[in-house]
């Protein structure tokens, strides 16, 4: 049989016991040997077993993943070896220490054993087993030809066995199989990772929202070892991780977590790695292997769950951030109750990188707030970051990182590090992918320790007026309001919904040439070229009435006031607007009629502010879908009864569907459109899906709901003979204003969002 006869032969038989059953003797003689012995490696295996017949039975051989056999050595290392005499023990120990022959094989066999080449059988630099060469036909010595012979048919035998085991090509490929994530993105996750020095679980995880125990299948399908995810019943054995320091282990990712010198399990991120698995050997002294496959998270969460895992050193600091994914894994951080907790330096390296990170992760991420929270004694700190409005958990700090991170967040904000009993407020700036990022900082001292928020300022200037997704009754309410050469404008509602926004976007349109405007903010978030912008600051007395005095020496047109907080700062502002100045200011109230309420509470003279007032917009932020994934749908007459209550029956039933069906389709992509029907007179909503693009929240954006309050002259009255707010809001509604959830409604019905995220910002209509 020709070389190439015996390979097709070996790869078209039924299986590999048919091969070692009626091919042996022919592969024997291709390889000039008189014996040959495959050990095969099953997944749930932790030998590797040879079958094989003798005139009298069947025997079977296990061996054990070790350096005390040649062909556990083999397995191990995944290194071929050759040996003239395996009775040499002198040879043997040239390759290991521990090396010996078993004779117990020759004895069960009645065979005797003198050369031997042993090779890995492998598939995709995955072991699969091991093949032994046994004594030369003719006597001699086994040369170069028989070894590139035994590596060939090795080969052969490994795909055969690929095909028997159903191995997978790539460690990720089950989960392209199982459209977790397309073949593209997976090469685009994996160049990111790389350049990011990150395990690519860590990237699934986060940014794919691929479950852990998905990754872990997959591994296991491609490195043939079962996957071993964390477990907080399991306790490494503290006997074998005393012989070595934790940044090792954090370095190499490879851990015991059960056994003793004898025969021990460890886990490890990458199973091919022979180098690793041989130097975890050899430095724990380990004869037997029971090698499983782990995530890094996973490992990470068994070194700390061993109750030895103490942080005492800038180098092991410093091996926490090696691999930036190996952070935010410490849900446990067990230690005995009389340690001392370790110290940690807020300047030290790995702090520094730690914080940066964090703010990279937020800008990348588009949060608009970063929140540090320490745990309950040693629960680790969490860091959550809220985007499009929602809080969400992004990572989780060791305790021991806790105060330092802490520390380190006071010195770059020029913050006092000693004082952790009083709030304290600062900012501090970082440059992010090339431009400079303002945080501003407010530090606050809780029962578990001080707590921090980072608010993310805005660098991207003014959003033009027309972004502001005004209907289009508002905004040709505000374009005329605007246009005054005085009075005062306000902008309420709670912070975070984008009053500074707005109020920006305003002063975009009416900056200028021949406008000298004037700002006094708390902070600046925005700048805009052509603006004079002060940053007021309380502590020295500078405060907003200050600000708006000093304004008003300075040959003003328009004004914008950051908040009129208190009784001096709006009665300067009324008194400005009446001396010939267009005032903006913020207001935190919950509606338009709400705040001419509240100032009149204040104590303004209710004639001279009914002659100031211009206009009143409040306004929220809801929560947008995915442009790229939510599904059209027709609601159920629970829902459409839903929308027509908040909008109010009556003028549910007067809205322009035509127009509104005209705003769907603009918001649409191609895909969309051609899965609605436009011709059916039914309501279309949208509902979240989830994609890649949106982190699989179904949700992208906010868009801001309004409701636009005109001061007509039957509005300047009720203000004149200080009406109430239900009154208020009668006039404005019979004045055309629409209210919150009503314009909300229509953000609904033009399929920007869901009735879910209205019902997040506005309370209900009771009327």
């Amino acid at each position: 049989m020709t070389e190439q006869e015996l390979c097709n032969a070996i790869l078209n038989s039924e299986n590999f016991e048919y091969v070692t059953n009626n091919l042996s003797a022919e592969i024997c003689l291709f390889l000039g040997a008189e014996r040959i012995t495959v050990f095969k490696k099953g997944l749930n295996d932790n030998e590797i077993i040879s079958r094989f017949k003798t005139d009298k039975d069947s025997i079977e051989i296990r061996v054990p993943l070790s350096t005390s056999s040649i062909a556990g050595y083999v397995a191990l290392s995944q290194q071929p070896l050759f040996f003239e005499d395996v009775h040499d023990s002198s040879e043997l120990k040239k390759v290991h220490t521990d090396l010996s022959f078993d004779y117990s094989f020759d004895i069960k066999s009645g065979f005797s054993t003198k050369a031997m080449i042993a090779v890995p059988i492998k598939r995709h630099n995955v072991l699969l087993g091991v093949l032994q060469i046994l004594n030369k036909a003719d006597g001699s010595r086994f040369n170069n030809i028989e070894a590139k012979r035994a590596l060939l048919l090795a080969r052969i035998i490994g795909k055969k066995f690929s095909e028997e085991f159903k191995t997978t090509p790539t460690p990720y490929d089950f989960l392209v199989q199982k459209k977790l994530i397309s073949l593209k993105e997976l090469q685009t996750l994996e160049k990111e990772a790389a350049k990011h020095n990150l395990h690519p679980s860590h990237l699934m995880t986060r940014s794919y929202k691929i479950p852990s125990e998905m990754i872990g299948k997959s591994l296991e399908l491609f490195y043939q070892v079962p996957y071993q995810p964390y477990d907080s019943s399991i306790i490494p054995p503290k006997k074998l991780l005393s012989k070595i320091k934790n940044s090792y282990i954090r370095k190499n990712l490879c851990v015991p977590i059960s056994g003793d010198e004898e025969k021990a399990t460890i886990v490890i991120d990458d199973p091919s790695d022979y180098n690793r698995i041989l130097e975890i050997q050899k430095v724990l002294g380990i004869k037997n292997f029971i090698i499983r496959v782990s995530l890094p998270s996973d490992i990470l969460n068994f070194l700390d769950n061993s109750g030895i895992n103490t942080v005492n050193s800038e180098d092991e600091l410093k091996a926490i951030l090696d691999k930036p994914q190996h952070i935010a894994i410490s849900d446990n951080q067990a230690q005995d109750d009389d340690e001392e907790d370790p110290e940690v330096d807020s300047d030290a390296a790995p702090v520094i990188q730690l914080i940066n990170r964090i703010i990279d992760d937020a800008v990348h991420l588009g949060a608009s707030d970063i929140h540090i929270e320490p745990g309950k004694d040693k629960q680790p700190t969490i860091v959550r970051m809220r985007i499009d409005g929602e809080c969400r958990e992004i990572e989780r700090i060791p305790y021991t990182f806790g105060p330092p991170a802490l520390s380190r967040i006071k010195v770059m904000s020029n913050l006092d590090i000693a004082e952790r009993r009083l709030p304290q407020d600062g900012k501090c700036k970082r440059k992010v992918s090339g431009k400079e990022i303002e945080l501003r900082v407010s530090t606050l001292p809780t029962v578990n320790g001080e707590s921090a928020v980072l608010r993310v300022l805005s660098d991207a200037g003014a959003l033009p007026i027309e972004k502001l997704n005004l209907s289009e009754q508002n905004s040709k309410n505000l374009m005329q309001l605007i246009k005054n050469p005085h009075g005062i404008f306000l902008v309420v509602g709670p912070t975070g919904s984008g009053k500074t926004t707005t109020l920006h976007a305003i002063l975009g349109h009416l900056n200028t040439p021949d406008k000298k405007i004037w700002t006094a903010e708390d902070p600046v978030e925005i700048t805009q070229p052509g603006l004079q912008q002060v940053q007021i600051q309380p502590k020295i007395g500078f405060d907003f009435a200050s600000a708006m005095r000093s304004f008003l020496r300075a040959d003003p047109d328009i004004i914008l006031i950051g908040e009129m907080r208190d009784r001096e700062t709006s009665h300067v502002g009324v008194e400005a607007s009446l001396t010939g100045h267009m005032v903006l200011s913020t207001l935190h109230t919950n509606s338009a009629p709400e705040t001419i309420t509240r100032l009149l509470d204040l104590g303004l003279d209710s004639a001279n502010f009914s002659d100031a007032l211009l206009g009143i917009l409040a306004q929220r932020l809801m929560r947008t879908l995915c442009s790229d994934c939510k599904t059209p749908y027709f609601p159920d007459e629970k829902e459409m009864s839903q929308l027509k209550h908040m909008y109010g029956e009556t003028g549910f039933s007067t809205l322009n569907f035509e127009n509104i069906r005209q705003q769907v389709n603009s918001n649409l992509n191609t895909a969309q459109r051609e899965a609605i029907d436009f011709e059916s007179d039914k309501i279309i909503l949208f509902k979240a899906t989830g994609c890649r693009k949106c982190d699989q929240t179904g949700y992208r954006g906010r868009v801001g709901i309004h409701e636009m309050l005109v001061a007509t002259d039957k509005i300047k009255s009720k203000i004149l003979n200080k009406a109430s707010i239900d009154e208020l809001r009668n006039q404005a509604i019979d004045d055309g204003m629409h209210l919150l959830h009503q314009d909300g409604v229509l953000k609904i019905l033009s399929g920007l969002s869901d009735i879910h995220q209205l019902h997040r910002v506005v309370a209900e209509n009771k009327t």
